[in-house]
């Protein structure tokens, strides 16, 4: 076709445009990704699933340690590419995003100005949204601000959580990555300035403590917060069993039942399949959860292993 691209990426969530732009005929001159990390006890080298992508397809790869690198930089001058395109990666330098003479645009999985930040499937989700997206923009120096390209919306039904939602905006976001890549080639892209909104919801980066489960919430927001994070980061909390001992345990799906409940954080069970915990307005059921250094169970599977008649909640934050 002509015209060339450099692809930028980290997670599965970007190989997925990755891809669609590969079989869509545009040739990719370079794929950027995070250098080679070692993780695990034994310091695993491990890759990032774009650059096993673009191992598998041929793709040139380029690995900085850091953006500004005049190696990297004069590397992707090099390319003389007339596209960039950015898919789950690294905040940009001006120097980079402004190179290319079609600029640089990334595809982000929500509706913008809505959620802008590094954890938009999680927090739509954990705020009880009911509708989200993906959005084509214009990098600038602003985080999230750049000129929308394109949108698609779709629903969030009350069964998704961020695992079922990040797939299915993956897919969304490869066909209108695909579409936007399309019109900025032909000439018939119309940019459009970022709408104000009177109130804009963020979406920060989500930590290890930002994943405890405050208790005395409603059971609502108990249950968009478990759905919010599941399967990943995933829940948290912690109980005592009857020997005192700290129990650790991540929580991967939940319903919720609406109606009076015992002192908030009491724990309900029949030794057998029903685990209960006590809310202001009914009780949060937890259905699959998973111990700290153990593997991920059900329910009856769990109680089947422990004796938690004993047992008491302690996690209830505020």
């Amino acid at each position: 076709m002509g015209k060339k691209i450099v692809f930028m990426g980290t997670p599965d969530f970007a190989v997925k445009s990755l891809d669609a732009i590969v079989q869509a005929g545009y040739e990719v001159a370079a794929v950027v990704t995070v250098p080679d990390r070692q993780t695990g006890r034994g310091l695993k080298v491990t890759f990032s699933p774009v650059k096993e992508y673009a191992l598998q397809h041929g793709l040139p790869l380029l690995q900085p340690e850091k953006l500004r690198d005049p190696q990297f930089i004069t590397d992707l001058q090099s390319i003389n590419a007339d596209l960039f395109v950015v898919v789950a990666f690294r905040m940009l330098p001006q120097m980079v995003w402004s190179m290319p003479p079609l600029g640089t645009f990334n595809l982000h999985a929500s509706l913008l100005p809505q959620y802008r930040g590094a954890a938009p499937i999680n927090w739509a989700i954990i705020n009880g949204e009911k509708e989200t997206g993906v959005t084509t923009f214009l990098l600038n120096e602003k985080i999230d601000e750049g000129q929308i390209l394109m949108q698609r919306r779709t629903s969030i039904t009350p069964d998704d959580n961020a695992g079922t939602l990040h797939d299915r905006l993956a897919e969304m976001g490869a066909e209108l990555t695909v579409e936007t890549v399309k019109a900025l080639f032909a000439g018939t892209a119309k940019p459009t300035r970022q709408p104000d909104a009177e109130q804009t919801k963020n979406a920060p980066k989500i930590f290890k403590p930002d994943c405890a489960i405050d208790w005395t919430r409603s059971g609502e927001e108990i249950r968009n917060f478990v759905r919010g994070l599941s399967p990943y980061p995933a829940a948290t909390t912690t109980m005592i069993d009857a020997k005192g001992t700290e129990i650790s345990m991540k929580i991967y799906d939940v319903t919720y039942e609406k109606g009076s409940a015992d002192k908030v954080g009491t724990i309900k069970t029949d030794r057998k399949k029903v685990l209960k915990i006590a809310v202001k307005d009914g009780f949060i059921d937890i259905l699959s959860l998973q111990i700290s250094g153990k593997k991920k169970i059900t329910t009856d599977e769990f109680l089947r292993g422990y004796d938690i008649s004993a047992w008491k909640l302690t996690t209830c934050i505020n």
